[in-house]
């Protein structure tokens, strides 16, 4: 058994705003219509897999819109959140499965001992959690993170510089990472001269 990491690029502020929003503009209760077909998906996948949540991620996407969650642990507003990230975002960049996403914490101690700063280790945007209170998954999993797009280029800068120091064990992820940061890097800069927000890099841990 393994676990999924994804990758996502947009403007958080939207998915704040959708969440947080007094009086929804007709936009905003179009996208949320979308959002609530994601999560009737996501419902009718775990009743396929015989998987009970207690609150199902519909009823968990109405109470965080609500600002009213109704237990204070469920992974189901984790999912609900996850599926309003997702109409708002860039299609997913799969990462690759990962039997042991703890693995990540070793790779931080390899990278900070070669001087990478400490906001850009993987453990801390693979693992900050979401930009809102959310009630606790109930377990390690599903795992939300972010970072902030203006650090991509620092980030693969950083990785980069480091690459023919790391242990062959993290080189290949450590690549893989500079790579992608140095795209979105370049992706975020192009955005800023058409003034687009595109703020955040969302990663995603099922």
């Amino acid at each position: 058994m393994g676990h999924c990491l994804e990758m996502s690029t947009g403007d958080m502020r939207d998915v704040m705003r959708l969440l947080t929003s007094v009086e929804r503009t007709e936009k905003q209760e179009r996208v949320l219509g979308v959002v609530r077909e994601r999560c009737a998906r996501t419902d009718a996948r775990f009743r396929e897999q015989h998987l009970d949540l207690d609150v199902t991620v519909c009823q968990a996407l109405d109470e965080l819109v609500e600002g009213a969650p109704s237990v204070e642990m469920s992974p189901a507003y984790t999912y609900a959140f996850h599926e309003v990230v997702a109409s708002h975002f860039s299609d997913t960049t799969d990462l690759g499965v990962w039997r042991r996403p703890s693995w990540f914490y070793r790779m931080d101690d390899a990278l900070a001992r070669h001087g990478v700063p400490s906001d850009l280790l993987p453990g801390s945007f693979l693992f900050s959690g979401p930009p809102l209170r959310l009630p606790h998954p109930g377990d390690a999993f599903p795992s939300v993170g972010t970072l902030p797009a203006q650090r991509a280029a620092a980030l693969a800068t950083s990785y980069e510089a480091v690459l023919g120091r790391l242990d062959p064990e993290y080189q290949d992820t450590a690549r893989t990472f500079a790579d992608l940061m140095r795209y979105e890097a370049e992706e975020w800069e192009r955005a800023q001269k058409l003034g687009r927000t595109l703020d955040t890099i969302f990663f995603w841990f099922s």
